[in-house]
């Protein structure tokens, strides 16, 4: 629902996505709704989702089947009897070669265009939305987009490339919805499967991009933010020559930004350790050293300003914020902390009401917009 708002969606997309998990027969979550008390939007989604996904696994027959036994409990029974009674229809449509062509020729007219001006705030919605795929993750396309965009300037490179390189710094990692949560999230190795999906999940951020017209011109690059001067990245083993100084300074962005900050298998870098490490890679020939202190000196003017305000929040809940985004849960809050995992309870739902949400996923996304992930927030 937060995503459907920053991009401008109407009310009811909002209500739909913020009702899709509620059930006909009030079993459901985040309020229990019941029967008519759910969106039509939701109630049609859900029959949909279910009729689709048995479809894919045993065909038809399956799909009907599996309908017809949630109605009355999860689905709509009216909705439900629409869907049996006109399964073959629906899914004939169903079946046709590209389902996303079909949608695209089926959205309803006047199709709605984004400005110019909102294009930045739109990339950074969908970016910070796929950083909620791992609480370690979230804040990353944000302050990826900043580093790259002031580098680029520090560089003198010219307007459309600093607008180009701070837009791919958003979308550069789409692709990561593409891998299963729980590959980003392993502590130890990776196997080969899961470092070949790994691998691909900035071809997938390319192929997201390219599918779009007016974002088909930041594909390339947005895919590119995992290659190396050396020709030892990935996904297509560039080399030098191929490596525009957008693409560079988009490289470099990335991995100062992911060496300063935690993940599974290693704690986060401090700012100067992590700028070393950068300079290491341009000794082996994989980064290059312009990019590099461009980047390098972006961090350090961020270090240098700080974060911006705490949206109304005290001190204490922007603490309290900050873990929750991190994907910390009440007990683990109250024992750093050292307080009760009550008072936990009462300072979270304190912040929910703040804010205006009523989810951790809301409330990381409310955190990552309003610049309060930092511990120096």
């Amino acid at each position: 629902m937060v995503v459907a708002r920053r991009v401008g969606l109407s009310t009811g997309v909002q209500t739909g996505l913020l009702d899709i998990y509620e059930w006909w027969n009030g079993n459901g979550r985040p309020n229990r709704l019941r029967g008519d008390a759910i969106s039509a939007v939701a109630r049609i989604v859900n029959v949909a989702g279910v009729a689709a996904l048995f479809h894919r696994l045993g065909g038809p027959a399956a799909s009907v089947s599996a309908v017809r036994q949630r109605a009355g409990r999860a689905l709509d029974p009216v909705l439900a009897d629409v869907f049996a009674t006109s399964s073959q229809k629906l899914l004939g449509e169903a079946s046709v070669a590209d389902v996303s062509d079909v949608l695209l020729d089926a959205e309803p007219r006047p199709l709605r265009t984004i400005r110019e001006s909102d294009l930045d705030g739109i990339l950074r919605t969908f970016g910070e939305a796929v950083d909620l795929k791992a609480p370690f993750l979230e804040g990353h396309a944000t302050e990826v987009a900043r580093l790259a965009r002031t580098a680029a300037s520090t560089l003198r490179l010219g307007p459309p490339e600093v607008r180009d390189v701070g837009r791919a710094g958003y979308v550069h990692d789409l692709g990561r919805v593409a891998v299963p949560s729980g590959i980003w999230e392993r502590a130890g190795g990776l196997g080969s499967d899961a470092w070949l999906q790994v691998r691909l999940h900035a071809y997938h951020s390319e192929q997201i991009l390219a599918r779009s017209p007016r974002l088909a011109p930041l594909a390339r690059l947005a895919g590119t933010h995992h290659e190396r001067l050396d020709g030892s990245g990935y996904h297509r083993n560039a080399h030098a020559a191929q490596l525009s100084m957008p693409a560079r300074v988009l490289a470099a962005a990335d991995v100062l930004q992911a060496l300063t900050s935690e993940r599974p298998h290693r704690r986060q870098y401090p700012a100067g350790q992590a700028v070393e490490t950068l300079r290491t890679m341009v000794r082996l020939g994989r980064l290059d050293p312009d990019a590099v202190e461009a980047v390098a000196a972006a961090a350090g003017e961020r270090t240098a300003r700080g974060r911006g305000g705490r949206g109304g929040l005290t001190e204490r809940q922007v603490e309290v914020l900050q873990m929750v985004a991190q994907g910390l849960s009440n007990r683990a809050i109250a024992e750093r902390l050292t307080v009760s995992t009550r008072t936990v309870e009462h300072h979270v739902q304190d912040v929910y009401a703040r804010i205006g949400v009523s989810s951790r996923a809301a409330a990381a996304m409310y955190a990552m917009e309003h610049g309060l992930l930092s511990q120096d927030a």
